[in-house]
């Protein structure tokens, strides 16, 4: 615990960092699993899956 202070949280600067890291980083796993549960309880629904039937 107190490695981890020192590295992440003794300046103020690097704590600050250290969250906008996390929070991006969070964010896109959150991002990619929404839109893969999505996809997966509208297979068939979407324009990816029924092109082929209104495209010539």
């Amino acid at each position: 615990m107190k490695a981890i202070y020192n590295i992440f949280m003794k300046r103020t600067s690097t704590y600050a960092v250290a969250i906008m890291g996390s929070v991006f980083f969070f964010e896109r796993g959150f991002d990619v699993f929404a839109d893969t549960l999505f996809e997966s309880t509208n297979k068939g629904k979407l324009w990816k899956d029924i092109r082929a039937n209104y495209e010539s």
